[in-house]
């Protein structure tokens, strides 16, 4: 069988229907899901960016940017309550495009997802530490500065983000109901102090700072306020989103999938959104857009909460709730608490179902008899997100995220287009409407994105294909239950050793493209790194093309 032979939606129905100690314990249903899918995409974000956006792109309109980034966002959703109505197997991405574009493509997105995942924990787990170091601080505990960085950071080693990788992933091997308990008290946690900031706040609304909701673009700078700035800030809280697709991991662990998938993967964004208007709305009308410029922005809320009371015979504000703001650092520090809970979860289920699958070790897929839960993969996923928690550079931990995250909901939307023609026919419980539409616009929105991305953050995103297909080379491609007997007669093989070394010139072209970025004689090791890196696998796979033909 070829490197493209697709897995028969029969076989993965049959694996998501298998019961007992070999498969994992359904549990979910459709509110679980849906606050499952809150917990993961409302994070730090939501307190953080949106006083930057509002006093830079699109002042009180950044509601309206909220709601362009979920039109967005709905497009992918859409696609992805689809597949996970149709194929309702923990994978989520990866076994969606297995059944319609064949193993190759599923390992390539598979791959990206574990990109996804991983640096996603790492990246919240070290903006965690920050807000926890912040917490104690105001509560008189000081730890040492170097023992809450990382060497990029000007520290040693960043031991609480560790810890906190540590936890959750302990929460996590307790079993899914147990960390779905866990995950629905830090939801309502969160959830309850942003409503009390909207409650609180509504009634110090000065309509004056929400006049004009557009402000206009005096600059002429595309980008600065009006409807220009508006969708540039849509492309930026479009951020915000992201995190829905973790809820279609949990297929095989809800009680009826193919209703309760789409109701998970919607109702959460469709919840978020509304969340997300009010609260920009609130924040915009008690403080004027223009106070969250400079480092004001960092933390908006701080700043609108101050504006929350009555002017004294001086004129300044008394503000009313001063305890709201120690409140707000409670639910950012739970609410990233529930966000790498979530994170965790995907990143075991993906590579649960890939090594069931064959194309990882056996490891990844055995469950423990008593949680029925990957246990081992958790363990090692564990040590590994937790060491590189402690000592990564959160910046390329966060453009890393975004650029794996849209390669995904790209590749989702294209599987939809390719299963519509090829598997009209095949049983949804949900079907996305407006085809071919949505999926071209989910398509197009995802890759504009995209483009906009760093020079630096494609080069890795190059490298680290580049690595999963030397796995998938030297282990994948043999030990796939869709491989032969003799594995080196599997058809495909010439084009995969082309595309490599497509994929090893793109990377030598990506570090210099990104050199020129930062200019030519500035450091060059990047530079010197993709060049080598991408000339090894040139030679590697020019090597295996010639052996093939040979």
């Amino acid at each position: 069988m070829g490197l493209f032979k697709r897995k028969s939606i029969e076989a993965i129905l049959a694996e998501s229907n298998a019961e007992g100690q070999t498969s994992l314990k359904r549990v979910l249903g459709p509110v679980g899901l849906v606050l499952f899918g809150i917990g993961v995409i409302v994070g730090a974000g939501l307190f953080s960016i949106t006083g930057l956006v509002a006093a830079e792109y699109t002042g009180p309109a950044i509601t309206l940017s909220f709601v362009i980034a979920a039109i967005g966002c709905c497009f992918a959703g859409l696609c992805y309550a689809e597949f996970a109505s149709m194929i309702p197997i923990s994978g989520s991405a990866y076994t969606y495009t297995y059944a319609t574009m064949g193993e190759f493509t599923a390992w390539t997105i598979g791959w990206a997802l574990v990109l996804e995942f991983s640096v996603a924990s790492i990246l919240v787990a070290i903006s965690w530490s920050g807000y926890f170091v912040q917490f104690l601080a105001g509560i008189g505990v000081v730890i040492p500065p170097e023992l809450c960085a990382g060497p990029w950071n000007g520290g040693m080693m960043n031991i609480p983000a560790a810890l906190i990788i540590v936890l959750m992933s302990l929460f996590l091997m307790k079993g899914t109901e147990t960390s779905a308990r866990v995950n629905n008290i830090i939801v309502f946690l969160k959830i309850g102090v942003i409503a009390a900031f909207i409650i609180l706040g509504w009634q110090y609304i000065n309509p004056a700072n929400h006049d004009p909701y557009v402000p206009a673009n005096v600059s002429g700078v595309f980008g600065e306020f009006g409807w220009s700035g508006i969708l540039r800030g849509a492309a930026v809280v479009f951020l915000a989103y992201l995190g829905f697709d973790i809820v279609s991991c949990a297929a095989q662990e809800t009680k009826n999938p193919k209703r309760a998938m789409p109701i998970g993967i919607l109702g959460s964004l469709a919840a978020c959104t509304v969340l997300y208007i009010l609260f920009a709305h609130v924040m915009t009308g008690v403080a004027n857009y223009t106070s969250f410029a400079g480092q004001d922005g960092l933390a908006p809320v701080a700043t609108a909460i101050r504006q929350m009371g009555e002017p004294d015979a001086s004129g300044a504000i008394i503000p009313a709730y001063p305890w709201l703001n120690r409140a707000v650092i409670f639910a950012i520090l739970f609410g990233y608490c529930s966000v790498i809970l979530a994170l965790l979860m995907g990143q075991s289920r993906v590579f649960m179902t890939m090594s069931q699958d064959g194309l990882l070790p056996k490891l990844f897929s055995k469950l423990d008899p008593k949680t029925r839960t990957p246990l081992r993969s958790n363990l090692v996923f564990m040590v590994v997100i937790a060491v590189l928690s402690a000592f990564a550079p959160p910046q390329i931990a966060g453009e890393l995220t975004n650029i794996g995250t849209l390669f995904a909901f790209t590749i989702v939307c294209a599987g939809v287009l390719v299963v519509r023609r090829t598997m009209p026919n095949a049983e949804r419980g949900f079907r996305t409407p407006f085809v071919p539409f949505v999926p071209l616009a989910g398509i197009m929105v995802c890759v504009a994105l995209m483009l906009f991305l760093p020079a630096d953050t494609w080069m890795r995103l190059v490298m680290w294909l580049l690595i999963g297909y030397d796995v998938y080379s030297l282990y994948g491609m043999k030990h796939s239950k869709m491989a032969p007997a003799d594995h080196r007669t599997r058809r495909g093989q010439s084009v995969f050793n082309v595309i490599c070394i497509g994929l090893g010139v793109l990377c030598i072209v990506t570090g210099f493209w990104h050199q020129q970025t930062v200019g030519m004689n500035a450091d060059k090791t990047l530079f010197i790194l993709a060049t080598v890196f991408g000339l090894v696998h040139i030679a590697w796979y020019t090597l295996r093309l010639t052996r093939k033909a040979n």
